[in-house]
């Protein structure tokens, strides 16, 4: 291979192993070598599964052998989010409590990108029980740091992942997103990410027997994070589709329509009016250059509907459905996390019944909003943050950082909560530190959102893989 395979995105990855150009276990051992040489700086691999991907890699490497068809993502290295269960592995959640807690089988997720030839190579870094906040600090794990800027952090709450991959230690990040965990990782590290529409892949989300309550149903869901929008695509085939771990996943195609012409795209720089940072805006112009440069037909809008109801909304659902079990959960946080958790439900405290059926009934007019807007348009352009990367830990730290975080992640909250599909892309780099947008498709058409994301990855360029910035000092951010 021309470079070195850490350097290769998921797709050249898949094809010089198939044609042979080099086996899976080098690949693997290639990126092996890579974690040892950056994670001490970034602190995103958690468990690095070098037997278990070695095994697996000489298993592609004997299909092809055997003359035998191997699958799209065949010797690909992909890591593992600390909440998704990879076989025979501790599933910790960056927890003590969890230490020990051997997955008996495969996520789906994972199950479907190690059926289509990925390799596991590690699990990546969380908050604690993904509630901590949004910088992925773990109670077993501890800080991890964003690979542009160890003062800055990488976004969460899947960040292990994000840097991950940003960093070349895997071609792919397996995470989740229920309120921006996915595309705020891509934004501050500089990658793609793919926040499918709900009930698009399949997922299995217990902890412990028994089903999570509705809003933990509705809002999480798997995805990518990659470094180029071709391997989003190539994922989203493999993911999409029925399972019968998961009744909720509805057997639409993976791709829907083509576009007879150029795509409508709405444009919401500063959604509700709340503000946005000046280099958030340029980022979002910039990708609305690029749609333009493409063809497509751009143009501002006022707003998203109905912002402001749709973040209370949120909060007043999931808080409620939380409050319920904070009492046993609380007894297995660390104190930094509960803080966090406390802050939540204080700006948004729990509400009586009828209230939080009245609030499902809000929910289904807001879907209702959005795809009347989706009629018109194509796609809505926004930020996926309306701040650059931020310090580790600013959402924890008082009330007025856990406000400044919880408004800057609002278009995330509120598209979320809707259940629709959107791509993080990078609109570029200020002051050395990317800066994320997002598109935003109607429901089960990320296709639509991966084609506005390719028109933006070509004329803005890709950022990564990047070698990490070392931080001062060996202490946590």
């Amino acid at each position: 291979m021309e470079s070195e395979p850490w350097k290769r995105t998921a797709v050249e990855l898949a094809a010089a192993v198939t044609a042979g150009e080099i086996t899976a276990e080098e690949v693997t051992e290639r990126h092996l070598d890579r974690i040892a040489a950056v994670n001490p700086l970034v602190n995103a691999v958690t468990r690095t599964l070098a037997e278990e991907a070695r095994r697996d890699a000489r298993e592609v490497d004997r299909q092809r052998a055997a003359g035998l068809p191997l699958g799209p993502l065949a010797g690909v290295p992909f890591t593992v989010k600390e909440n998704l269960d990879v076989r025979g592995v501790p599933t910790t959640h960056g927890l003590a409590h969890f230490r020990e807690a051997r997955a008996r089988a495969d996520a789906p997720s994972v199950a479907r990108l190690r059926a289509a030839g990925a390799v596991p190579i590690g699990h990546a870094n969380v908050p604690d029980l993904t509630l901590g906040g949004m910088h992925p600090h773990s109670e077993l794990f501890g800080s991890t740091r964003n690979p542009w800027h160890p003062g800055r952090t990488p976004g969460g709450s899947s960040g292990g992942d994000g840097a991950a991959v940003a960093s070349g230690m895997a071609a792919l990040g397996l995470g989740n997103d229920s309120g921006g965990s996915i595309r705020i990782p891509a934004a501050f590290c500089g990658t793609v990410g793919l926040k499918p529409s709900y009930g698009r892949y399949p997922a299995d989300h217990r902890i412990g027997p028994d089903d999570p309550p509705l809003a933990s149903q509705l809002l999480p869901v798997d995805g990518p994070l990659a470094r180029t929008v071709t391997d989003l695509r190539l994922v989203h085939e493999v993911l999409a589709g029925p399972d019968p771990q998961d009744p909720r996943v509805v057997p639409a195609p993976a791709h829907g329509p083509v576009p007879d012409g150029p795509l409508r795209v709405a444009v919401v720089a500063d959604p509700g009016g709340q503000g946005v940072h000046p280099d958030v805006r340029a980022a979002v112009e910039a990708a609305a250059d690029g749609l333009r440069a493409a063809g497509h037909r751009v143009e501002e809008i006022p707003d998203v509907p109905r912002l402001a109801e749709t973040t209370a909304a949120y909060g007043h659902l999931v808080m409620t459905e939380f409050a319920l079990a904070w009492p046993r959960v609380r007894t297995i946080l660390p104190e930094g996390s509960r803080a966090y958790v406390e802050m939540s439900m204080a700006r948004t405290p729990p509400v009586e019944l009828a209230e939080y059926l009245r609030l499902t009934g809000v929910r289904l007019g807001l879907q209702r909003d959005w795809a009347h807007l989706l009629r018109q348009y194509d796609l809505v352009l926004g930020p996926v943050f309306t701040e650059p990367p931020v310090e580790p830990g600013l959402e924890s730290r008082d009330a007025d950082g856990h406000e400044r975080v919880t408004r800057a992640m609002r278009l995330c909250t509120a598209t979320s909560f809707v259940g629709l599909p959107a791509v993080a892309v990078p609109g570029g780099l200020a002051d050395g530190l990317p800066q994320g947008v997002q598109l935003i498709g109607p429901m089960h058409r990320e296709d639509l959102c991966l084609i506005g994301a390719e028109a933006v990855e070509r004329y803005v360029g890709t950022l990564t893989p990047v070698d990490p910035l070392p931080a001062a000092g060996t202490a946590d951010c």
